[in-house]
């Protein structure tokens, strides 16, 4: 037996309620195996007796016994798995979490100091628990970063998306809904290839600075056993680079309060600039608006010949506005809704591995409408409408705007 525990894996002995190793484990009638306080407290917030495994529902709660085979089973897995840890301690030692760094979120017996944190998962791996982020196509696609404490905080508290951008006009962190709202019109890029230039420009500065305080090393070391100097000649030139140094950072922070000064200025005007085109905006707005559109994406093979039937089937995914406020996604079948306000702003969002397209308003962060499980096989291209002029009543223009996404 002793030898054909190291054969078994943890998860044979995981309850699958509470997904650890099963403490008192008990079998059902259906041969299913918990551990006794997870399925008790799990019957007793349920209605009727179920089988949480196959769904076998059970007339009467059955009565639970101890399966003294597995509990051996378990207790014997334990000791082997406490002994393994043991013996391989010592070529294990670097990877076992200390204090002050960040442990594996996965480990549930020894804590393993954690490689990387995913943003997505909101969950810090170690080597072996990473394994699966560097080979499985969907979770590749992660965010991952060095791995941090506290990944909540990593989360945007107004969209509750993680932070995985970095707005350079308002040196703060962002998640992609802000990126369309407060932060349209400033330079936004990834966090990570903020995090990398942050971290090269620290190593060159770094890099500088060592390299300036080993030339004043030599410099003095020069000094002092310079035979025509005396110590005093070498104090007198500790002094003048003191004062030097002292002038530097004197220079430096004059031109650090310049700056400020003239980022304070540019931010002035910029925000009296955004307050005329606000005002120019809600202008343009009342005079004219747009009663009928017809925006989405498409797949290159469509029929563009004759009568145009739109619907997914047919490799068309839109939505249309008509009469001002009638609003409906063309899906199967067409689905109409309303909204609170018209848009004067409409995104189109597609995630093509996922097969998803999304309808947002732009000016309101809000989504519109969401077309999903979606097959797309070929290449999508946009498809927009500005509808016929009617009488020039729909005579506002239809602009098209890009949209750079990191």
């Amino acid at each position: 037996m002793a030898a054909a525990s190291y054969l078994l894996s943890e998860d044979q002995f995981l309850c699958s309620i509470c997904l650890d190793l099963f403490t008192d484990p008990v079998s059902t009638s259906c041969g299913h195996n918990f551990c006794k306080d997870c399925i008790t407290e799990h019957w007793d917030r349920s209605d009727w007796c179920q089988c949480p495994m196959c769904k076998k529902e059970f007339n009467t709660r059955p009565e639970l016994h101890v399966n003294t085979f597995i509990s051996e089973m378990v207790a014997q897995f334990r000791q082997s798995a406490q002994q393994k840890a043991s013996s391989s301690s010592s070529s294990s030692e670097q990877q076992v979490f200390k204090p002050g760094e960040v442990p594996c979120d996965v480990c549930t017996e020894t804590k393993l100091k954690a490689l990387t944190s995913c943003l997505v998962c909101l969950t810090s791996y170690c080597e072996t628990h990473l394994e699966p982020h560097l080979t499985k196509s969907v979770l590749k696609r992660h965010q991952l970063i060095d791995p941090v404490e506290n990944l909540e905080d990593r989360m945007c508290p107004k969209h509750d998306k993680p932070l995985e951008l970095f707005c350079k006009t308002d040196q703060t962190c962002v998640c992609m809904l802000c990126h369309f709202s407060d932060h349209k019109m400033h330079d936004v890029v990834p966090l990570k290839e903020e995090y990398e230039d942050k971290k090269a420009e620290l190593g060159k500065t770094e890099a500088k600075i060592q390299q300036m305080i080993q030339r004043r090393r030599l410099k003095i070391q020069e000094v002092k056993h310079s035979v025509d100097l005396t110590e005093k000649d070498a104090d007198r030139e500790v002094a003048e680079l003191v004062q030097v140094f002292t002038a530097l950072k004197e220079s430096v922070e004059r031109l650090i309060n310049t700056i400020k000064e003239k980022q304070k200025e540019t931010e002035n005007k910029a925000e009296t600039l955004i307050k005329e085109l606000d005002l120019e905006i809600s202008q343009l707005k009342k005079r004219s608006a747009k009663t009928d559109w017809e925006l989405g994406v498409a797949r290159e093979s469509i029929n563009r010949m004759g009568k145009i039937r739109q619907s997914p089937q047919r490799g068309i995914w839109i939505a249309w506005l008509r009469n001002g406020n009638e609003y409906k996604a063309l899906d199967d079948p067409p689905v109409s809704f309303s909204l609170k306000s018209q848009p004067q702003k409409v995104g189109v969002f597609v995630d093509y591995e996922e097969g998803l397209v999304y309808f947002y308003d732009v000016d309101a962060a809000a989504l519109i409408y969401s077309f999903t499980g979606c097959s797309f096989t070929e290449k999508l291209f946009p498809y927009f409408s500005p509808c016929v002029n009617d009488g020039t009543q729909n005579s506002a223009p239809l602009i098209i705007s890009p949209v750079r996404v990191n």
